[in-house]
């Protein structure tokens, strides 16, 4: 017996067209920016600009391949694809985080080597780009801020937009450094904070979406408090295979064995327990776990099931 919902993303059918819209508009900012800071950095020679132009690409694939999911997350489900798209969100931040580790090693490796010999880099042009650098950006930031709790997918655009700006910060601290003081490494030491901006951010969302991929139980969900809350339910003797994990942004699901009297199937009271533990799941815990498929059984079916396990 199980709790049955639509797989598909209709509770967010209202919003998506919104959310697409502010992606598309920050992507052709961003993408802008890409083109201007690497005249810039042809220019000027600048580490810290070319790390920027760098991390602003990303940005720009990056926001790209987060238009394209936020697009195909609204394709319904069907027999093949059960969940429809919902998880292409997980796998576009992962591909973002992948790209933002690439950059960020390079700016790294780069940065060291340019303390040791740094170049002349004009400090004017410096800054005349990262001025429009960091403009493009904080648009880009004011467009994307109220979709960035939506998902994955639109937090990691949001925080690359977020990140960058502050590189292009950098990059005017420094063009102010080189003309006032003359320390052309101030160039090398803005390109090695960009870097520092951006490995420990791609990290964290990596982290999250190993989580989703390898289905880790859903933050904030404990399950042996799960199981002890679904025993404290009347006619309810055993509870086992229990097991939760979140499918994309907002669709956490768990899927449980519970073994009750044999007379609940007999008087007909079984459908009413699995309501109960459907209520219990979406609404006790922290986690609303509205997507539950419970299995309720007799207690010789449960020892059937161990003698099964057992002979395998």
């Amino acid at each position: 017996m199980g709790a049955g919902h639509s797989h598909g993303p209709a509770g967010d059918a209202a919003v998506a067209p919104a959310h697409r819209r502010r992606l598309a508009i920050a992507f052709g900012i961003t993408a802008t920016i890409v083109v201007a800071q690497a005249v810039g950095a042809a220019v000027t020679g600048s580490l810290a600009l070319l790390t920027d132009t760098a991390h602003a690409l990303t940005d720009a694939v990056g926001l790209l391949v987060a238009l394209v999911a936020a697009t195909l997350m609204q394709r319904p489900a069907d027999k093949r694809r059960t969940w429809g798209f919902r998880r292409i969100e997980v796998i576009a931040a992962l591909g973002q985080a992948t790209l933002l580790v690439a950059v960020g090693t390079y700016a790294a490796v780069e940065g060291v080597r340019r303390l040791v010999a740094p170049p002349d880099v004009p400090s004017t042009e410096l800054l005349v780009f990262g001025v429009v650098g960091l403009v493009a950006n904080v648009v880009g930031i004011a467009i994307l801020s109220s979709s960035r709790g939506a998902n994955l997918n639109m937090r990691a655009a949001f925080l690359e937009v977020l990140n960058d700006a502050l590189g292009s910060l950098g990059v005017i601290v420094a063009a102010v450094v080189i003309a006032t003081t003359g320390y052309q490494r101030a160039d090398a030491i803005a390109g090695l904070f960009i870097a520092l901006l951006i490995v420990p951010r791609a990290f964290a969302i990596m982290r999250q979406t190993f989580r989703v991929l390898m289905e880790y139980t859903p933050e904030g969900l404990d399950l042996d408090e799960v199981r002890a809350h679904m025993l404290s339910l009347d006619h309810v003797r055993d509870v086992h295979d229990v097991h939760a994990s979140t499918v994309a942004t907002g669709l956490p699901v768990i899927s449980a064995h519970v073994v009750v009297d044999d007379a609940c199937f007999a008087d007909g009271h079984a459908p009413a327990i699995l309501q109960r533990i459907r209520t219990c799941v979406a609404e006790h815990f922290p986690v609303s776990v509205e997507h539950s498929t419970i299995q309720l059984e007799t207690a010789a079916l449960r020892e059937r099931e161990h003698a099964t396990a057992g002979h395998a």
